[in-house]
């Protein structure tokens, strides 16, 4: 694995730490400007959304562009976006900074997934991607505990100062590690955008697309209200929300990289043995909540489980997106973040029904059944070789 591919995961490291941030600081930003929780919790949701329509906007706008300076306008902006966040006082403002950090998100780590698989030879897409992945796995274990901490001492605007002056060194890193020029993969050898957009119509692409966002949308729901889950449930103070959040950071670290070295040759052991583990995660998460122990060991596996089996997914979007060199990475983008937009708004229904603050654990489980009551009659198909169009 080459340096610039961990400079992009240094990116993602902060970019990360953001999206996840929110399961520690709801409850005082919704305290803080006046919002009910569930509704704290659409903003999420609004990120979500800004990174499913940026994601291959951004790709399609700079697909011909050096990536170097693509990669950091988007980080430059990520971090401007933070940086209102934290000053204002008003909750439409902070949905829309939500969106626009989302937007900067979405746009560069679509170049990055492309660029990560460009970084390797192609039957080590999953490694690369696992690199990548792991600064979105050392922000939960890191960045988002940290930042629930802060949040806790210093309110939760200091996170958002702190993610901002994260950007800084990361921009730092693309500066030094990326080339200043257009990658090797010419513009002239490309396929046209019309062409790579014309892979979307390819139903093995469609459906580890849909599978990887059911998995998300069940991670998301969930980790979206761990907080109140902790605090509720099994009654520890406040701070023991951060232990939460090291946990479920640590087991996704082991998931992805379990996966990383797995889901290039041997995709359909990691499918078949996560999902069904992970669909009874959620459930026994639910009953179990109110016991300390129990809690904080599941909160770890389904950690481990959900970013094994979502990796292995999303590592398949790529592969069978191999049509479309510049635009891939926006439709694994794309599909993680339909999952992270339609998690937390089924998760905060839930909150209303005699469930209560457990309702997001059961609606997870129903997202992982509903997955694989599709992917088990498929799994030969979706774990085969590189997609012809025809579902065999």
């Amino acid at each position: 694995m080459t340096l610039p591919l961990y400079l992009l995961a240094l990116a993602v490291f902060a970019m990360g730490t953001s999206e996840f941030m929110l399961a520690g600081l709801l409850p005082d930003i919704a305290s803080d400007l006046d919002v009910t929780v569930g509704t704290a919790g659409v903003l999420t949701s609004g990120f979500a959304i800004g990174m499913i329509v940026g994601a291959p906007l951004a790709a399609a706008l700079a697909r011909n562009w050096p990536r170097r300076p693509v990669l950091l306008a988007f980080v430059l902006v990520f971090a401007a976006a933070h940086a209102v966040g934290a000053v204002t006082t008003n909750f439409p403002i902070l949905f829309a900074t939500r969106v626009v950090a989302a937007l900067a998100n979405a746009g560069f780590l679509a170049v990055a997934l492309t660029a990560a698989a460009g970084l390797v030879s192609p039957d080590r897409k999953g490694r690369a991607l696992a690199v990548l992945l792991s600064g979105t796995t050392v922000a939960t274990i890191v960045g988002v505990p940290g930042g629930a901490v802060l949040g806790t001492t210093l309110g939760w605007r200091a996170t958002f100062w702190a993610v901002a002056a994260l950007c800084l060194p990361a921009a730092l890193g693309i500066l030094k590690g990326i080339s200043a020029g257009r990658d090797g993969n010419e513009a002239a050898d490309r396929p046209a955008l019309r062409a790579e957009l014309a892979q979307l119509a390819l139903p093995r692409l469609v459906l580890v697309m849909l599978l990887g966002a059911l998995v998300n949308a069940a991670t998301f729901g969930s980790l979206t209200f761990l907080a109140p889950v902790v605090t509720d449930s099994a009654g520890p103070g406040e701070i023991w929300v951060s232990v939460a959040l090291v946990l479920f950071g640590a087991g996704s670290f082991v998931g992805v990289t379990v996966a990383g070295r797995l889901s290039d040759r041997s995709p359909g052991p990691v499918i078949a043995v996560a999902g069904p583990l992970l669909l009874i995660g959620w459930p026994a998460l639910a009953v179990l909540a109110d016991e300390p122990a129990a809690l904080f060991s599941l909160v770890f596996v389904q950690g481990a489980l959900s970013f094994a089996l979502g990796s292995a997914l999303i590592t398949r979007v790529l592969y069978e997106a191999a049509g479309a060199p510049t635009m891939a990475g926006s439709y694994a983008t794309a599909a993680l973040n339909v999952g992270a937009a339609v998690g937390p708004v089924i998760a905060a229904a839930t909150l209303s029904t005699g469930a209560g603050v457990l309702g997001p654990l059961w609606a997870s489980g129903l997202l992982v059944a509903v997955a694989l009551l599709i992917a088990f009659p498929l799994l030969t198909v979706i774990t085969s070789g590189r997609s012809t169009g025809v579902l065999r």
